[in-house]
C-alpha cells in the first residue's frame, strides 16, 4: 500500500530539514545509516512529513540498490518533497537533504585532508597516520572475516579459506596488482574451482 501525504511546507520548513540533515551529518560516524532513528524521530514522529511506510521504504530500497549507502537520504528527501507538492518538490527535497547531510562532513574531510597533507612531515601526523594503518587493516579483516563466515564453514571449505590467506599473503609480501589476483578468482570461480 503506497501512503502518501499531503502537506504544505513553507521556506522556514525547507530550511528546518536542511538544517536538521546539517547537523546529522556531523554526527554521523560510522555513515549516514548511523543516524536513522533520529531521522524517524524528526521526520515521521514531530514533523509528521513521511509516513513509518514511507521512512521503512526509503532505507530498504536504497539498501538493495547498488551504489552508496547514504542514498537512503535523497529516498526521504523525494518523499518528503512529493507529500509537499509532487515531482518538483521531490526534486528539490532531495536536494536539500543530500546536500545537508553531505556539506559538513565532505567540506570538514576536504579540510582535515589538506591539512594532513601539507603537514605530513610533522611527528604527530606521521603517528596518526601510522596508528591508523594497523586499526583500517583489523577493521578490514573483520569485516572480510564476518562476511566470509556468514556464508562458509572453515571446517568444509578449507580450500577457499587456504586460498584467501594465499591471495592475502601474495598482496602483502609482493607487488603483483590486485586486480591480476581478482581475474584470477574469476577465472577459478568461472571453472567452479572455488
Amino acid at each position: 500500500m503506497n501512503e502518501t501525504l499531503q502537506l504544505t511546507l513553507h521556506w522556514s520548513d525547507w530550511l528546518a530539514l536542511f538544517m536538521h540533515f546539517l547537523s546529522l551529518s556531523l554526527l554521523s560516524i560510522g555513515g549516514a545509516i548511523t543516524t536513522a532513528p533520529d531521522m524517524h524521530r524528526y521526520l515521521v514522529e514531530q514533523q509528521h512529513w513521511l509516513t513509518d511506510t514511507q521512512f521503512n521504504a526509503s532505507i530498504a530500497i536504497a539498501q538493495a540498490a547498488p551504489g552508496p549507502n547514504v542514498l537512503f537520504i535523497a529516498l526521504m528527501g523525494w518523499n518528503v518533497g512529493v507529500n509537499a507538492g509532487g515531482m518538483p518538490a521531490g526534486s528539490m527535497a532531495m536536494l536539500i537533504a543530500m546536500t545537508g547531510i553531505l556539506l559538513p562532513s565532505t567540506t570538514l574531510t576536504y579540510l582535515a585532508a589538506r591539512w594532513g597533507h601539507r603537514n605530513r612531515e610533522l611527528r604527530a601526523v606521521r603517528a596518526f597516520k601510522q596508528g591508523m594503518a594497523p586499526i583500517v587493516v583489523a577493521l578490514l579483516i573483520a569485516t572480510g572475516w564476518i562476511m566470509a563466515s556468514a556464508h562458509s564453514n572453515p571446517a568444509t571449505d578449507w580450500p577457499l579459506w587456504l586460498l584467501t590467506v594465499a591471495a592475502a599473503l601474495i598482496i602483502w609480501r609482493t607487488k603483483i596488482h590486485l586486480l591480476w589476483l581478482l581475474a584470477a578468482g574469476a577465472v577459478l570461480g568461472w571453472y567452479g574451482l572455488v
